[in-house]
């Protein structure tokens, strides 16, 4: 019988409520004669949450909190507005953003510093190694700087909740750079045991700052891409869509394909579909501005200004990196315009 949960009813039940308040074994009737219950204390989770206190908050929670925090509002605008006027559109900025290699520069570049600092401390626990760590060190902190401009690029063409959390990632990475970077003068002057000190303290920064940067990425999705995918209907063959005469002449629109959304653009007897979601943060296509750039037509994203070529997808200017889904098309003898994914 659990003593915590029943009603003890039995013969001198006020001697048996005194032990249990002292821990210690009584005779328990419907035991039987003479046997002794064991009355085993409240768990430690129950006491505190009796007592008030509340447990430490798991590392999400805490990531949640601050993507929940308009505390960081202002200098998060600060930051970004000033981030925007350095880097205008153009080639150096879509570079920034990984555009020529097709998906976010950030993400590979992170890792440099990173592996050089975790190399740089493991080898501290071991003699002979200094001259190693110092160099993993310094490596280390010159990897900073493109990885830090490349993450400058990315975050601020991002929501204001993932700023946030962008915003406190980079002060983690950005105060482990600077324990790095005393524990590099530390080892210079000959202070080797305040160096490593320092090592691990800019560790503990900078893992902070990469947990951060992960629920950035996979729970908040800052640089996946956000297009609805369309591989899957491949081989299904030509889709109906809508009658050509409805669709307006130069102007974007948009139309439903069972349960995707469509960004469709006739000119003259020729029509592109797209996906309506823009691949950078899902972004309605239809809403934006019809531009020629390099000689194509290209819609720009009303939200970041992402620019896509509206013949197949193609990103000319980020912050997108991923192509946007395409679908071929043709008008039947009907008038219906139809549809297949581009292959």
């Amino acid at each position: 019988m659990r003593q915590s949960l029943v009603r003890l009813f039995y013969r001198g039940g006020r001697d048996r409520a005194a032990a249990a308040s002292r821990n210690r074994s009584v005779p328990g009737p419907a035991h039987g004669p003479g046997r002794l219950v064991r009355l085993v204390p409240a768990p430690r989770r129950a006491r505190r949450a009796v007592s008030g206190k509340l447990p430490v908050p798991r590392p999400v929670a805490v990531a949640e909190r601050i993507e929940r925090s308009p505390g960081l509002d202002h200098p998060v605008r600060v930051l970004s507005e000033t981030v925007v006027r350095a880097l205008p559109a153009g080639p150096r900025t879509d570079a920034l953003h990984g555009v020529p290699f097709g998906q976010p520069a950030h993400p590979a570049l992170v890792r440099l510093p990173l592996g050089c600092w975790t190399s740089a401390v493991l080898l501290d626990f071991f003699r002979g190694t200094e001259r190693a760590s110092r160099t993993l060190v310094a490596a280390g902190l010159a990897a900073t700087l493109p990885a830090g401009a490349t993450g400058l690029a990315d975050w601020s063409a991002l929501h204001r909740h993932q700023q946030r959390v962008g915003f406190v990632h980079a002060v983690s990475q950005l105060s482990a750079a600077t324990l790095f970077g005393a524990s590099l003068l530390a080892r210079a002057a000959g202070r080797h045991a305040q160096g490593k000190v320092l090592s691990a303290g800019g560790l503990t920064a900078a893992t902070a700052g990469a947990y951060l940067g992960g629920h950035l990425a996979l729970r908040l999705g800052a640089g996946a891409s956000h297009a609805e995918p369309i591989g899957h209907l491949s081989g299904l063959g030509w889709h109906d869509l809508c009658p050509a005469r409805e669709l307006p002449d130069g102007r974007p629109a948009r139309r439903q394909l069972g349960y995707l959304s469509l960004f469709v653009l006739r000119q003259g007897s020729t029509v592109h579909v797209l996906s309506d979601h823009c691949a950078h943060l899902g972004g309605p296509l239809h809403q934006g501005r019809v531009v020629t750039a390099r000689g194509a037509s290209c819609v720009v994203c009303p939200w970041h200004g992402s620019t896509f070529r509206v013949a197949d997808g193609t990103v000319l200017h980020g912050p997108a990196t991923a192509r946007q889904p395409s679908f071929e098309t043709r008008v039947s003898e009907s008038g219906w315009v139809q549809v297949r994914p581009r292959r």
